[in-house]
């Protein structure tokens, strides 16, 4: 059985990385599967296995973000850098040197970009259950 996430031999990593890596992979897999449904999406013509990918999809989407917050709650600056970028207007690349700067100097996230949360871990942008989008 190979073990092609990691880079060094298993065996001397500890348990915490060889977690983080599964983690990894399962959310570069989450955004394979969500990919490769957004193409079936595009050519399939019938309506009901549309509706059928497009569910399947939507928990693809429920995976990716649950695998991306659980690496984010563990990684102090990915989560810094993640909250200076993602739900905010504007120029993206912006506010991606901003808030890689803002954490290389060992600060947080730009207070512009910084949501106003519940300090339990999460990216502070509630619950989108029952949401109209």
């Amino acid at each position: 059985m190979g073990f092609d996430q990691y880079h060094e031999p298993p065996d001397e990593l500890p348990a915490e990385t060889r977690t983080f890596a599964r983690m990894c992979a399962s959310l570069t897999e989450e955004a394979e599967a969500i990919g490769w449904y957004e193409q079936r999406l595009a050519v399939e013509p019938d309506a009901e296995a549309r509706a059928i990918m497009s569910d399947a999809q939507g928990e693809e989407f429920k995976h990716f973000a649950m695998d991306f917050e659980y690496l984010l709650r563990r990684t102090p600056k990915w989560r810094s850098i993640a909250q200076g970028v993602l739900f905010q207007g504007g120029d993206i690349v912006e506010h991606g040197e901003a808030a890689e700067a803002a954490a290389d100097d060992g600060g947080d996230a730009p207070a512009f970009s910084r949501p106003s949360g519940t300090g339990d871990g999460s990216l502070g942008i509630g619950s989108l259950r029952g949401a109209e989008l």
